[in-house]
C-alpha cells in the first residue's frame, strides 16, 4: 500500500456554527478495508457525503487516483470509480431485484430509457445486472419483488446496485444497521471478498464487525479524526477510549474489540 487511491486533506465542512467535518486528513488504498467509526454525530454520514459528491466542502480537497475531485458531481465521480450505500435501504419496492439493478447499470453506460421495453429485455443490460447480483449471492432471487425481499436481502440488493458500476471505490454507510446475527454474517463474508476488488470505507457501529474486518480504522469525533491505524492500535489507543468512554471508572469486558464496557459513575 504505497499510493493511495483515494485522499483527503483538509477537509471541512459547516452547518451553520456547528463545524461537522474539521480539517480530515486520510488516505484511502486499493484493496483494504478501511473503517470509520465514532459516536453518533461524529459526522461520518456528512464525510462520506463529501467523498460521494452530494456535499460540497467549505475548505480542503479529495483527490481520486490522483485527480482533483472536490467539486466534481455525483454522477462524474461514479464514472470514475466512486459508488456508495445508504443508511437506509434505497430500492424501488415495486421493482424486482433485476430490475432494481437493471437501472444502476443503464445509469452506469448511459442507455437510453425506453418506456417501451423494460430494462432487463436489453441482454447487455440484463447480464450486467445478473453479473452484479451474483457478486451479492441473490441470482436465485432475481425475479422476486423488493417488497418481498427480507431486509438483509434488501441490503443486499442496494450493494449490488453500487456493484453496477464497477467502483474502485465503494462507500459503505452502515450496511449491518437493523440485521440479525446471520444476516449479518453474511454480510461480513461479502464484504472479505468484495476487498479483493475493491477499496471498502466501512462506517459501522458493529464493532466486533469493524474489528474482524478492517485493516486500518480512523476514529472521527466532533467532525476531527482523532486516531487512525490497525486494530491492534485503536484498541489501544487512550484517545480512542477517551472519546468512547468519557471519564467514567471503565471495566473492560472481554470482548473481540475491547471497546464494550462496564461504566461506574
Amino acid at each position: 500500500m504505497t499510493t493511495p487511491v483515494l485522499t483527503l486533506r483538509g477537509l471541512c465542512k459547516d452547518f451553520g456554527a456547528i463545524r461537522a467535518t474539521d480539517q480530515v486528513n486520510l488516505d484511502f488504498f486499493s484493496g483494504e478495508i478501511h473503517a470509520l467509526i465514532g459516536p453518533n454525530g461524529a459526522g461520518k454520514t456528512t464525510l462520506i457525503n463529501q467523498i460521494a459528491g452530494e456535499l460540497k466542502p467549505d475548505a480542503g480537497a479529495i483527490r481520486f487516483e490522483g485527480q482533483d475531485i472536490t467539486f466534481q458531481p455525483v454522477h462524474r465521480r461514479s464514472a470514475l470509480g466512486i459508488a456508495r450505500t445508504f443508511q437506509a435501504t434505497n430500492i424501488f419496492n415495486g421493482f424486482t431485484a433485476l430490475d432494481n439493478v437493471a437501472l444502476a447499470v443503464q445509469a452506469r453506460d448511459g442507455h437510453s430509457f425506453r418506456f417501451w421495453k423494460p430494462a432487463r429485455r436489453v441482454e447487455p443490460v440484463r447480464d450486467a445486472a445478473l453479473t452484479a447480483l451474483g457478486q451479492v449471492g441473490l441470482v436465485h432471487r432475481a425475479d422476486t419483488r423488493a417488497s418481498r425481499l427480507s431486509y438483509g436481502e434488501q441490503r443486499l440488493v442496494g450493494i449490488a446496485m453500487a456493484l453496477a458500476s464497477s467502483p474502485r471505490v465503494l462507500l459503505l454507510d452502515e450496511p449491518m444497521a437493523g440485521m440479525g446475527a446471520r444476516a449479518s454474517a453474511e454480510m461480513v463474508g461479502l464484504l472479505r471478498r468484495l476487498k479483493d476488488r475493491m477499496s471498502l470505507l466501512l462506517v459501522e457501529h458493529d464493532m466486533d464487525a469493524v474489528f474482524s474486518l478492517a485493516d486500518r480504522i480512523s476514529v472521527l469525533v466532533y467532525g476531527r479524526i482523532i486516531a487512525s491505524g490497525t486494530p491492534e492500535e485503536i484498541r489501544r489507543s487512550p484517545a480512542v477510549r477517551e472519546a468512547y468512554l468519557g471519564e467514567e471508572e471503565i471495566t473492560l469486558e472481554n470482548t473481540a474489540t475491547g471497546l464494550q464496557v462496564e461504566t461506574h459513575a
